[in-house]
């Protein structure tokens, strides 16, 4: 690798803030923070936002020479690359590199984990934070010549590119057990091959049972604990990383959970109620937080693989937030609402055969979710290696 300079982002670049009144150059395509990607900077739906949907305030014009930072919520990396002419929020700064820098380049250091983790500390604003743009363009950074700049992002977009192929594939192998759970039994909502029907409540050899809810003061050590942050599509992630609490030994033997047990969140935004997950084998006792319910099967009635299939579908997403209780900045349901669920019966043999099906589907999810993993982990040690591995020159 050719010698670096160590420069000031400010010197290698300016802020471009050329505005654009409200109904002048309708148009140009408009992009706001919701357009671009966190982490990826792509610009999402595949192609800009159409200037209606622009704000009735001002705007800066950008073209494919600029990079566009958003500086609103900087935790959220968003960073995006335009590959033509446009105009964007006031909450994103078009940037100008220097004719001797490689716009991707630059993208590429702003995008960095170690970049963006500074650049959040020293935002303002508690509920909005801020990116404070005197402070980013302080930044350091190295700075090779032109060609070795390019080199490096030549390395970099094939690091991210395959980042890019495995969340495609996690993606499609997610779509294994819905796909399947269709075939097999048909759309929930119409039941268009006439199983019998039963309510959830009617399936449960125990339960809904709401969680244990401790003082943050009693976490730090002890028992895992499961919190809605652990689980999605049906599935547990990684467990290692549960949080820990004390507990009294009646406690944890009364919340313990067990293989086969459904966690269902009670609590939460409108979007994440009635989020549920199917408890795998534990190596230790878990417990489980007060925002879920527990509900134990009765085996001999409805497959738990099946059941939490089932829980997946729009018709019971729908179902629970068509019971919905609101209060300011979240929504609730309680047992009745659970256990009144309609669910439909197929034969039972049919419903574990399916629940072979999907334990293999759930075995691919699992390793194309390492994969991903580790390509980002790969991705994140080769970004700092290459660019962002200088003093940030804070003082």
């Amino acid at each position: 690798m050719t010698q670096a300079r160590i420069v000031r982002l400010g010197d290698i670049c300016r802020q471009d803030r050329s505005t654009i009144k409200p109904g002048e150059r309708e148009d140009l395509r408009y992009v706001g923070l919701e357009s671009i990607e966190s982490g990826t900077g792509r610009i999402q739906h595949g192609e800009l936002s159409k200037t209606p949907h622009a704000p009735l305030g001002g705007s800066f014009r950008f073209d494919g020479g600029h990079v566009l930072y958003g500086k609103l919520r900087p935790y959220l990396n968003k960073v995006a690359l335009p590959d033509a002419e446009g105009k964007c929020s006031t909450e994103i700064v078009p940037l100008r590199p220097a004719d001797d820098v490689d716009r991707r380049y630059l993208a590429y250091f702003l995008r960095a984990p170690q970049t963006a983790g500074r650049i959040a500390k020293k935002s303002s604003g508690a509920r909005m934070p801020r990116a404070d743009m005197d402070y980013v363009l302080g930044l350091r950074l190295r700075l090779p010549q032109l060609d070795e700049q390019r080199r490096i992002v030549e390395l970099l977009s094939c690091a991210e590119g395959i980042v890019r192929l495995q969340r495609e594939a996690r993606g499609k192998a997610a779509q294994l057990n819905p796909a399947l759970f269709i075939e097999l039994f048909g759309d929930p909502t119409v039941n268009s091959k006439q199983w019998p029907r039963a309510t959830l409540g009617e399936l449960l050899r125990s339960g809904p049972q709401n969680g244990l809810y401790k003082h943050r003061s009693s976490y730090g050590s002890g028992t895992p604990i499961l919190r809605i942050d652990a689980f999605y599509d049906g599935e547990m992630r990684d467990m290692t990383q549960l949080k820990r609490l004390r507990l009294e030994p009646h406690e944890a033997e009364r919340f313990a959970l067990a293989r086969d047990d459904i966690v269902i969140n009670r609590v939460n935004s409108l979007e994440y109620l009635g989020k549920s997950a199917l408890v795998p084998a534990l190596d230790e006792t878990t417990v489980f937080e007060s925002n879920l319910m527990r509900l134990v099967l009765d085996t001999g009635l409805v497959a738990p693989r099946y059941l939490i299939a089932l829980l997946q579908t729009p018709q019971a997403k729908q179902h629970f937030r068509a019971h919905a209780k609101h209060a300011i900045n979240q929504a609730s349901i309680n047992q009745q609402d659970v256990r009144s669920l309609p669910v439909m019966l197929p034969p039972l043999p049919v419903q574990l055969a399916f629940g072979r099906y999907a334990d293999a589907a759930a075995s691919i999810v699992a390793k194309q979710a390492a994969a991903q993993r580790a390509a980002e982990m790969n991705f994140d040690a080769l970004l700092a290696e290459m660019i962002g591995r200088e003093d940030s020159g804070e003082k």
